[in-house]
């Protein structure tokens, strides 16, 4: 049997997109309460009953969003024009080696708004 888990993660950090027409609201500097969702798919162990405990997922990310909570996302080497989409990939390259079951990252600026990245 195959299942998907999903654990949820929040964190809080500002940016601007440099890349953004001229004008446009997003290339002034401001904050999101981000939710990253981490998604695990995978056989379900007939043993244990699940693919992965949830706190396996927790280890190998929170230490990826700890260095990003209450930053300037530029700052940091690889988002220096930090959209959704290229969080979500950023997040996805810090984990994956730690997940091997990772099959998407999706990260929500806001309630309405989120990007799912399924990797290559």
């Amino acid at each position: 049997m195959e299942a998907e888990l999903i654990k949820t993660f929040r964190f809080e950090a500002a940016h601007k997109l440099p890349n953004a027409p001229e004008g446009h609201k997003c290339r002034r500097p401001h904050g999101h309460g981000y939710r990253v969702d981490i998604h695990v798919t995978g056989e379900v162990d007939p043993h244990t009953g699940w693919i992965m405990d949830f706190d396996t997922i927790k280890s190998a990310v929170e230490p990826v969003l700890g260095a990003m909570d209450h930053r300037f996302l530029n700052d940091l080497p690889g988002l220096e024009n930090c959209t959704a989409e290229l969080i979500a990939k950023y997040i996805w390259d810090r984990v994956a080696a730690s997940l091997r079951e990772l099959s998407g990252v999706t990260v929500w600026e806001a309630d309405t708004a989120r990007c799912v990245y399924r990797g290559k």
